[in-house]
């Protein structure tokens, strides 16, 4: 499901943002609100894509975000030839204050 950053604005409590690292310099970006996980999207539906992780940081500037975090998977076991894990080997990090980034005008 998605939902877009108009929409979003709308929200009166944002419980999570997670930035997905895709690739190398690549970031897409989720939230969880009641519980459920939303990509942002914009207006024509299409998946908000970066590749400047501050610049997705501060579409979050003023909103009531409690948690903002960098997510990433790894495909190493993957690429190496080991066997799939029966846990998965998501590395989150929180990112702290979504401000950062913003210019005062």
């Amino acid at each position: 499901m998605t939902i877009s950053l108009k929409n979003l604005q709308k929200q009166v409590e944002i419980e999570k943002v997670i930035i997905h690292s895709l690739d190398c310099a690549l970031y897409q970006v989720s939230v969880i609100i009641h519980g459920q996980e939303l990509y942002l999207a914009d207006e024509q539906g299409k998946l908000l894509r970066s590749h400047n992780k501050m610049s997705l940081q501060t579409l979050f500037t003023g909103l009531p975000v409690k948690r903002m975090v960098l997510r990433q998977q790894s495909a190493y076991d993957e690429m190496v030839g080991q066997p799939l894990r029966a846990g998965d080997n998501c590395l989150e990090v929180s990112l702290g204050n979504s401000e950062m980034g913003t210019v005062d005008r």
